[in-house]
């Protein structure tokens, strides 16, 4: 089984593969990142489907994605010759499709495609037909593939494989695509135009991101990671493009990721308007508006990239897990838990919106209003928290800072945008949460806060004290949290969420560094004016990512592995705003926490221009 960090992304900005290093294709659902998959190699075995093309001989490996694009080259060198294949996701259309290219650079190379689709999570096999008009149909009930190559392919051993040798400037080719099985079959695209189109789509789109001074390639790089992981049609942004790769390796903490959270909202639009890129940070305002209208005491923690709200978890028994790591989930039962914190995530997101200049959403004000009313008469009860425990409810101290921010937003709203509400009444319990905290929250004898209320555990959450602007970042009670988090749960320079085996979160305790939790550390390292030390942390943390930048959910400190799911949104989304508070004017941190308000997309500054080689 490869290692995490040996798989590079590739998407359609409806759904997303997993293209590993030895040239196989091992994860890919169709049509939507939620949808069943039909190669789920990451998750089992090469038995529940996955797609290699690959040298014969033995090789030496080269990756790279051309500059400002998704579009993956990876170089084989063999003895014999060197050959480079080009993998690719043409921008949805009708009818999600992969592409690859294999070209000969040098010397006579003998390659090996072979395609093995399992519908249904790995394990419907399809049934093969060759197609009048040439190609390969491959049938599953309501799912289809058909695959179009100029290589010769035949059925093995319930597989479709090719072999053939390419030389020095010859070139082979493939097209999967995917379609209902009802309906005819799409008619084959050519193949340079596929590449120009999406290669035009992806330059002209980072094209429009502002620099970030040293780390301006660092930051398109994630930055191009948060578009693939977008559903287009909806604006919506999941979290992940997998399921159930673990936080610890042959653990159970393995969770389905490819929903949207509330949680990411406002980190994710400070990061795209940061950059310039107010259209998706306004079609990400307005999916969060469209999912959580409804009942005020249904609001969802996640939801389904279109706003679905069902996403009822089981698990999948005949997959064995990412190296032996069980169980395989689908779905998340988490989005029937109480989280206090996503009512403050979702004022701020909006507050921040208006802030940006993105215009009103005409619906959003009623449902602010509506939710706030819910949560004035909630925000007393225990909840999950955060990071979703399953140990049972606790009065979780993240939990109530949420709350009172999202009181706070809502009173800025009101006074600085002349919406109207009950400002007097919002004041009023802004203040009791304020004051409930620094008693009930605040460890007088450690001299911190802590996790929840009465027990002395940390949480890394508490770094974004000063950054949501409950408390200033030069306030001794910050600095004291700061510094506490440092000796307690600071593991080789980066930061675990909590003490998993101090905490009851209903799991057997172990897992990895969380990479979101350690730039929140140098966030606050820059702001209580500790700049020598974020910079330090942000280049350690920069120098974890893959050979093609990308990162996962978590890294383990003693096997040197990125573990949890991948590529992770969170953990892009929190290396652009680090990178934004190191070398922007505007820092997020800052203007989060009320210090500095947004450009506004009207009045923003020039744009750095992506420059390509």
């Amino acid at each position: 089984m490869a290692r995490i960090e040996e798989y590079a992304l590739i998407g359609d900005c409806e759904t997303a593969a997993l293209v590993g290093s030895d040239g196989s294709i091992d994860w890919l659902c169709l049509p939507r990142f939620d949808s069943d998959s039909c190669f789920a190699k990451l998750l089992g075995s090469e038995n529940n489907g996955c797609w290699r093309v690959a040298p014969v001989a033995s090789h030496s490996v080269e990756r790279r994605y051309l500059p400002g694009t998704l579009i993956l080259e990876t170089t084989f060198r063999t003895d014999q010759g060197s050959v480079r294949v080009t993998d690719f996701m043409p921008p949805k259309s009708d009818n999600s499709q992969i592409v690859r290219i294999v070209e000969g650079l040098d010397g006579q190379v003998a390659m090996r495609s072979e395609l093995a689709a399992r519908f249904d999570y790995g394990v419907s096999v399809p049934w093969v037909s060759r197609l009048d008009e040439g190609g390969l149909s491959l049938v599953a009930g309501p799912s289809m593939l058909v695959l179009r190559s100029d290589a010769p392919l035949q059925g093995q051993k319930m597989r479709t494989v090719g072999s053939f040798v390419v030389s020095a400037a010859e070139r082979r080719t493939f097209v999967l695509s995917h379609q209902m099985s009802y309906r005819d079959v799409v008619p084959a695209m050519e193949i340079s135009q596929l590449l120009e189109r999406t290669q035009r789509f992806w330059r002209d789109w980072s094209e429009r991101c502002k620099a970030a001074g040293p780390y301006s390639d660092e930051v398109l790089r994630s930055l191009i990671t948060l578009k693939a992981l977008t559903f287009r049609p909806s604006g919506g942004i999941v979290a992940a493009a997998t399921t159930s790769l673990p936080e610890q390796l042959g653990g159970s903490r393995n969770w389905d990721y490819r929903f949207c959270w509330v949680r990411d909202a406002t980190l994710t639009l400070l990061a795209l308007m940061g950059a310039g890129y107010y259209e998706e940070a306004r079609a990400w305002r307005d999916w969060l508006v469209r999912a959580v209208a409804g009942s005020p005491d249904q609001l969802q923690i996640m939801y389904a990239v279109t706003g679905e709200r069902r996403l009822t978890e089981w698990e999948v028994p005949w997959l064995s897990g990412y190296e032996n790591s069980k169980p395989v989930r689908i779905g998340n039962a988490a989005h029937q838990q109480l989280q206090l914190d996503v009512y403050g995530e979702l004022m701020d997101a909006l507050y921040q919106s208006r802030r940006g200049g993105l215009g009103e959403n005409k619906r959003a004000w009623a449902v602010q209003c509506a939710l706030l009313d819910h949560l004035k008469s909630i925000w007393t009860e225990p909840d999950e928290g955060i990071w979703e425990v399953r140990g049972g409810p606790k009065q979780f101290t993240y939990s109530k800072i949420m709350a009172w921010v999202a009181f706070d937003r809502a009173i800025r709203s009101a006074t600085e945008f002349g919406m109207e509400g009950p400002i007097d009444d919002w004041s009023a319990v802004r203040d009791l949460i304020h004051a409930d905290v620094c008693q009930r929250g605040y460890d007088e004898n450690r001299k911190c806060f802590v996790q929840v209320y009465g027990e002395p555990q940390l949480d890394a959450s508490l770094l974004l004290i000063p950054a949501v602007g409950f408390l200033p970042p030069e306030d001794p009670r910050v600095i004291s949290t700061v510094n506490a988090i440092e000796r307690e749960l600071v593991a080789d320079g980066f930061v675990r969420r909590y003490d998993t085996s101090a905490t009851n979160d209903g799991l057997p305790p172990g897992e990895g560094m969380f990479l979101a939790c350690s730039f929140w550390l140098a966030d606050a390292y820059q702001l209580i004016g500790r700049d020598a030390d974020a910079k330090a942390l942000f280049e350690r943390l920069l120098a974890l990512r893959n050979d093609v930048g990308l990162l996962s959910e978590e890294y383990d400190v003693a096997k040197r592995r990125l573990v949890g799911n991948f590529p992770q949104a969170f953990s892009h989304i929190a290396l652009v705003n680090t990178a934004h508070n190191l070398t922007h004017d505007d820092k997020p941190s800052e203007i989060r926490g009320g210090k500095k308000a947004l450009t506004s997309e009207g009045q923003r500054a020039p744009r750095g221009g992506a420059k390509y080689v």
